[in-house]
């Protein structure tokens, strides 16, 4: 009778194995996990698998870390609790500041969100959702991307002219 190899198990047969393993305190699932720096919370070890500038959302320890006030917090060095921070809260416009307290990325969220007005295009008026991108930013405040496009067509043709002249 010969001895047979103990079998190595993948971090996720483990976890089966185990059901006291930790899971990953935003999508609940097991396997390879790690702590986040700011919080110390379980996460998903899975930044290696963000393709670069997709800005795709399929990593929880890269959208913890990039969009939540609690990592920025952290990187930003800011004392006491992000909660409570007045640094944080000045460094971003509101509509941000509570997305960045309140989405899906975070732990704990902000529990009392000030209010805040939409934000509107400055040329057609239009309602931006500054989270969710599609817009520019310049001296004329934001542009939808209708608007942003009409002004880029417009220098161009004024550029065009002068050219011709």
């Amino acid at each position: 009778m010969s001895k047979s190899k103990p079998t190595k198990l993948t971090p996720r047969k483990a976890a089966a194995v185990n059901p006291k393993a930790p899971r990953c305190g935003l999508c609940g699932k097991r396997g390879k996990l790690t702590r986040t720096e700011c919080c110390g919370q379980w996460i998903c070890d899975d930044e290696h698998k963000y393709v670069l500038f997709s800005y795709a959302r399929n990593s929880c320890h890269r959208n913890h870390r990039q969009k939540t006030l609690c990592a920025y917090h952290h990187n930003e060095r800011h004392a006491g609790k992000w909660q409570d921070c007045s640094k944080c809260r000045e460094d971003f416009e509101t509509e941000m500041y509570v997305w960045y307290g309140t989405n899906e990325y975070n732990f704990e969220k902000l529990a009392n969100p000030p209010d805040y007005a939409p934000t509107t295009c400055g040329g057609c008026g239009t309602v931006i959702n500054l989270s969710e991108g599609g817009y520019s930013h310049g001296p004329d405040g934001y542009q939808c991307d209708a608007c942003t496009e009409k002004v880029f067509a417009e220098a161009v043709k004024k550029r065009a002219a002068k050219k011709a002249e």
